[in-house]
């Protein structure tokens, strides 16, 4: 559309153009019909022909600029000089001519010559016409000067003045028509750039989407996964006895509440046990039932005043629990852990630390030799449950550490900013 809009505009110059060439000659030849139509010249007049032709002549040296020579020094003022002496000559042959032909003269004047050449080019052709309207020289009283001189003053001050409103206009076009193509290229960059970001912005929103399902799949499915694998592993190993029952049970129990957390993963739902309890609370149980599953005595303890935490920080923290003691499990060793939440003024600390076997952060942690060899495995993977915890933290703006070295157990402290509910986030 905007090709389009811009190959109007240049037709519609061209033919402006074309109409400025013609508009000479359609003068002189409007002037000869009418000087021969009200018996001024009396037909046929070859002296007035010839001049008329010789004119048209001229005229056509100049016809819509093609002739480079016009653009030489001094030429424009000989064309110029040329043309009011044609203009003079076939003004006091008939007025007509002064009336119609001698506009050229004003036109050609402003628009060939440069500076104080104008002015002289339409005062002479002014002189010109005026001759030719009060039908010659005439004489030479002093009311008769003072006319021919008030014509030339009046015509002379109303040429200049409309050639430069005229000139004003054109350059205020030239300028709005520039501030409009810079306008159009400027959208043309803007919708470039606007594609731009909506595609980096989608596959922003992919990649987030991305992370946050592989979170919640290995905070949720897979550490539920290695837990049904390991009670399943433990009740294989006791045989007809009666310990197999539990085993059985807490693997159906596991099972359960891995789908109800896939199906609310599924959703972009926060964690279940948040949904009936507060923080500490959901902390306490999980807590406790680790404990219970496990066999490994754990602590909960919740300090500060207990305030409602926004959706998103108490979920964050909730799963970062939830990895640390899945790692516990799966490569600590540990006889004893303990689960701290600490309410202060300005941030929320969360602190699990275990007597176990410990590791180098800098390596990640690695399976035990007899733990649950058949499930998820953050050394073999590379640590994504690490990861899984940064992460999660990062987006809350919080800070994560790990402390840790071979037989001194394990720390993992994590300070987030306290974003309560009903605050400005």
């Amino acid at each position: 559309m905007e090709n389009t809009s811009e190959r109007e505009l240049d037709l519609r110059e061209r033919r402006v153009g074309r109409l400025i060439a013609v508009t000479p000659f359609a003068l002189l030849a409007a002037s000869t019909v009418l000087a021969f139509a009200t018996g001024d010249v009396p037909w046929p007049n070859v002296r007035t022909l010839a001049l008329v032709a010789l004119t048209a002549v001229l005229l056509w040296t100049v016809s819509g600029r093609r002739q480079g020579w016009i653009d030489r020094p001094g030429v424009a003022i000989a064309f110029i000089v040329a043309l009011v002496v044609m203009i003079a000559i076939l003004g006091t042959i008939s007025g007509w001519f002064a009336g119609f032909f001698g506009f050229t003269g004003y036109v050609y004047s402003w628009r060939l010559l440069k500076g104080g050449w104008r002015y002289l080019g339409v005062t002479a052709t002014a002189l010109a016409t005026v001759n030719g309207y009060l039908g010659g020289p005439g004489d030479l009283a002093p009311g008769s000067l003072l006319l021919r001189l008030s014509f030339v003053v009046t015509i002379v001050v109303m040429v200049v003045v409309f050639s430069h409103l005229g000139e004003v206009t054109a350059d205020r076009s030239a300028e709005r028509e520039q501030m409009v193509r810079r306008l159009r290229e400027t959208i043309r960059e803007n919708e470039g750039l606007h594609a731009q970001l909506l595609v980096q912005a989608r596959e922003a929103g992919v990649l987030d989407e991305r992370r946050r399902i592989a979170r919640e799949i290995h905070d949720t499915l897979a550490q539920g996964f290695v837990g049904i694998i390991t009670q399943l592993q433990a009740a294989e190993r006791s045989g007809a006895g009666g310990e197999w029952r539990p085993r059985v049970d807490n693997s159906l129990r596991l099972a359960r509440e891995n789908l109800t957390e896939a199906r609310r993963s599924v959703d972009a739902l926060g964690p279940a046990p948040l949904e009936s309890a507060a923080l500490p609370e959901a902390l306490s149980d999980l807590t406790s039932r680790w404990a219970r599953l496990h066999g490994v005595r754990a602590d909960f303890t919740a300090t500060g005043e207990v305030r409602p935490l926004r959706d998103e920080v108490a979920a964050a923290l909730l799963r970062t629990v939830q990895e640390a003691l899945a790692n516990v499990a799966k490569h600590a060793g540990a006889e004893r852990v303990g689960v701290t939440l600490s309410y202060m003024e300005d941030v929320v600390a969360l602190d699990v630390r275990d007597d176990g076997v410990g590791f180098d952060p800098a390596r990640g942690p690695s399976p035990r030799p007899n733990g649950a060899s058949d499930g998820d495995s953050d050394g073999a993977r590379g640590g994504f449950g690490l990861t899984s915890m940064r992460q999660r933290v990062a987006g809350l703006s919080g800070i994560l550490e790990i402390e840790s070295a071979s037989g001194a157990g394990t720390a993992i402290s994590v300070v987030v900013p306290a974003a309560f509910e009903g605050d400005p986030w």
